[in-house]
């Protein structure tokens, strides 16, 4: 499924590397994204603070992807990425 243009889009920088969330990801798929690392064996290196960038502000990814802080994010993600859901 191609993306269309105007879709909303949130960027975010973890663990060094840009990831960009598109209108549409269900909330699994937001999850595995924003903590990518913990399944690909990289090590955590919390020498820079990861942040997602949201119409809201700028939210800080915590650590671990099963906090309810993690969950708040992926729900104030998902509902920012797809309001009518």
């Amino acid at each position: 499924m191609a993306a269309d243009v105007n879709s909303a889009r949130i960027t975010g920088k973890v663990q060094g590397r840009d990831i960009v969330l598109s209108a549409g990801l269900p909330k699994e798929e937001i999850r595995d994204t924003v903590w990518w690392w913990q399944d690909d064996g990289h090590e955590y290196d919390d020498s820079r603070t990861d942040v997602i960038a949201t119409l809201g502000g700028y939210y800080q990814v915590p650590r671990d992807s099963r906090t309810p802080e993690a969950d708040d994010l992926v729900d104030l993600v998902h509902t920012e990425l797809s309001p009518d859901d």
